[in-house]
């Protein structure tokens, strides 16, 4: 089994990062359980670049996956979630979902396609960022049964909007969040594998100082990037753009 993920922040695993800084996240977890499933030593690339709008996702991203030697056997795909932070057509990022299903299914790779989580809950503009979501969810859902692949309806897993699943920065899933949805991956591709539930905690602090520490650490240096047109992905690449083995534990 050869196993490449490509998407953005949320499938680059920020959010869920090891004591050395290294982002591990959801696709490395899927991986090692995938090497545990089957017993043996997988192979793992992850091409995934936090910032990414969709475009480059289903043109660079993939056409670099697919072009691995040798090829991949199984590809996991999220993307868009940064477009819906701007204004734009929902139905065009559709179309290009579909085009890069049809490039997938096409070399003969088995794919696994998930929406986002949704945080709009606790994001300003949240619920125009939901709605956005909702439509693009909606737009695609039709993909799996037309060309026989995997999905994962994150979006919709009310679980997963809990505030315990989340980072400091409202925008990205926590170790928490990228572990319930390893499971919930794992499960779809058939091995037993519970999603992760944590316990119900403290109530999220949302006074007026935590807001405004929040406004300060996290909105405004995006806004800022924002107008300086800087993405938070500027200069990186994927964090394995070439095969790496996962041994079962």
């Amino acid at each position: 089994m050869r196993y490449v993920a490509i998407g953005d922040s949320f499938t680059e695993g920020v959010g869920d990062e090891l004591p050395d800084g290294a982002a591990r996240g959801w696709t490395d977890l899927v991986a090692a359980g995938l090497a545990a499933g089957e017993g043996t030593t997988i192979q793992y690339a992850n091409l995934a670049i936090r910032g990414r709008l969709l475009e480059p996702i289903v043109t660079e991203q993939l056409d670099a996956a697919l072009a691995l030697s040798p090829p991949p056997t199984l590809l996991s795909f999220n993307g868009g979630g940064n477009d819906m932070m701007r204004s734009g057509d929902m139905q065009r990022l559709a179309v290009m979902t579909e085009k890069a299903v049809q490039r997938v299914v096409e070399a003969g790779v088995r794919m696994v396609m998930l929406s986002g989580a949704d945080p709009g809950d606790r994001l300003p503009f949240g619920k125009v960022i939901r709605r956005r979501g909702e439509a693009f969810t909606r737009a695609v859902e039709s993909l799996p049964k037309q060309y026989d692949i995997t999905f994962v309806d994150c979006f919709r897993d009310v679980e997963l909007r809990r505030a315990g699943y989340w980072s400091p920065d409202r925008l990205h899933l926590n170790a928490s969040g990228h572990r319930r949805v390893a499971g919930l991956v794992l499960t779809a591709l058939g091995y037993e594998q519970a999603a992760h539930l944590i316990d119900p905690g403290p109530a999220e602090s949302r006074g007026v100082l935590a807001e405004a520490r929040y406004y300060r650490e996290h909105v405004l240096p995006w806004l800022t990037r924002r107008a300086r047109g800087q993405s938070s992905g500027d200069n990186r690449t994927g964090k394995f753009t070439d095969w790496v083995d996962i041994n079962p534990a």
